[in-house]
């Protein structure tokens, strides 16, 4: 009888321990962008909401999703490992351009950023906004700087009450909204999601970049998961069903911030981006309350993944660089977000696309051959051959993106050109899905005729010491 009942505690304890790191990592990736870009998208697509959905869930839930099954089916213990087959000196790249780009040099200060445009600027004269933005993200990363310094605590602040919090206040936000909907779905979509609403909407979930992030981001959770004891396949094993609980809840709140910008149509126009549309429904079910409760509700969402992201950056460069302490990178990239950030949301917005649209296909490349050769003797040359076929569309995705001065130029002009003319959904945004593909069947091809041989293993967290790096 009470070898049952320890039994019955001790199954409690590992569900409760479950709930608590599937919040961590919803937690750490769900921020503001993942708030208001579904909202926009609803508005967009009209009565095609939920095929436009469906393409948001893929590259907004499932590529995520991918994302942590690469880290746990290699093994990782951080960003270097998952892209070392390919090779010590492009690991080492990619880590660092990755981190500076979720981290000190644009994603970081953007969750400072969106807080302050959202919850604080509404409330101020627009004589003291230089000022005030620069108290409040002093306030910002000097909070995340305090509540990141013992990073076994991280799971206890995010994943037990700050995102708790976020979650409830959502929740009274979905209920108040489709107890009292606007209306029907009737409305006729913009172009763009007329005929081609599902490859639209996964375009659009580009934008949350969680792909990218939760490959930086998994040394943290990963870290968390081990501080409660679990080693081996335990750990790899809580962390992959803590991911896709996580990843089904994220989906479940896609669906209802879609349909509520599909509803809002009945009662105002479309918005001009996601932000005021998301403040706008806010503001007609809630009035004077619904801004402060907007701010709230914007602030926790950034500030947990901001923790998550200043984390896991002093984590992956104390590995990559062990004579710096986690500590000091943790106050670099802290100080550093502080000071991009003041530059302000618009800039940091059009500074970062055109990285992320280099970072984002060679990302996907990356847990493509992760969740499908890692443990294959050839998977180096697999790993090699995906990556090479991967750079070239990645940097003229990069280059369409960039400002007018950029794309402007002759040459940038004519290698545009080609490109969306003669490679397959290129004008998409997706021209690197079939050289991708094709890089990984001629990496295979290659292996197979044992043109070269490796002897790539598996990574694994024993064989990946801090001396490898």
């Amino acid at each position: 009888m009470q070898n049952n009942l320890l039994e019955k505690k001790s199954k409690k304890s590992k569900f409760f321990q479950l709930l608590v790191v599937s919040s961590l990592i919803f937690g750490m990736f769900f921020g503001s962008g993942n708030l208001i870009f579904p909202v926009h998208l609803g508005q967009m697509a009209g009565n095609n909401w939920f095929s436009a959905a469906v393409g948001f869930a893929v590259s907004g839930s499932l590529f995520p999703l991918l994302a942590i099954l690469a880290v746990v089916v290699t093994k990782s213990d951080g960003l270097y490992d998952l892209a070392k087959p390919v090779g010590r000196h492009y690991a080492a790249l990619f880590l660092v351009l990755v981190h500076l780009t979720i981290g000190p040099f644009f994603g970081t200060p953007r969750t400072a950023a969106t807080a302050y445009e959202m919850a604080v600027k509404p409330f101020l004269p627009a004589q003291f906004d230089r000022v005030s933005m620069l108290i409040f993200t002093a306030l910002f990363f000097g909070v995340a700087y305090l509540l990141t310094v013992h990073q076994s605590r991280l799971l206890k602040y995010v994943g037990k009450y700050l995102n708790t919090i976020f979650l409830v206040l959502l929740a009274i936000v979905f209920l108040v909204a489709f107890l009292n909907p606007m209306g029907g779905l009737n409305h006729m979509p913009t172009t763009a999601y007329q005929t081609t609403s599902t490859v639209s909407g996964m375009l659009e979930g580009y934008n949350t970049v969680d792909a990218v992030a939760l490959l930086a981001l998994s040394v943290t959770f990963v870290h968390a998961v081990r501080g409660l004891g679990y080693r081996d396949k335990e750990l790899s094993k809580v962390t992959a069903k803590a991911g896709t609980l996580s990843i089904v809840l994220e989906v479940l709140i896609y669906l209802g911030l879609v349909l509520l910008g599909a509803f809002s149509l009945n009662k105002m126009k479309l918005s001009a981006n996601g932000g005021d549309a998301l403040s706008s429904i806010v503001d007609l079910y809630f009035g004077n309350f619904g801004a402060a409760l907007l701010g709230v509700l914007v602030t926790l969402g950034v500030f947990t993944t901001a923790m998550g992201l200043v984390a896991s950056f002093a984590q992956d460069f104390h590995k990559l660089f062990p004579k710096v302490s986690y500590l000091a990178w943790l106050r670099v990239t802290c100080f550093v977000s502080f000071v991009v950030a003041n530059a302000g949301l618009d800039t940091i917005i059009s500074w970062s696309l055109p990285v992320l649209m280099l970072l984002y296909p060679l990302s996907l490349a990356l847990i493509l051959v992760s969740l499908t050769v890692h443990a294959k003797p050839y998977a180096g040359v697999v790993y090699k051959m995906t990556i090479a076929f991967t750079v070239v569309p990645a940097i003229l995705d990069m280059l369409n993106s960039s400002p007018a001065v950029v794309t402007n130029l002759t040459a940038v002009k004519y290698l545009l050109n080609v490109y969306h003319q003669y490679i397959p959904f290129a004008s998409l945004g997706l021209g690197w899905v079939t050289p991708t593909l094709l890089g990984f069947v001629v990496g295979l091809v290659i292996s197979k005729m044992g043109l070269f041989v490796t002897n790539n293993k598996p990574v694994t967290q024993e064989s990946n010491k801090v001396s490898n790096y």
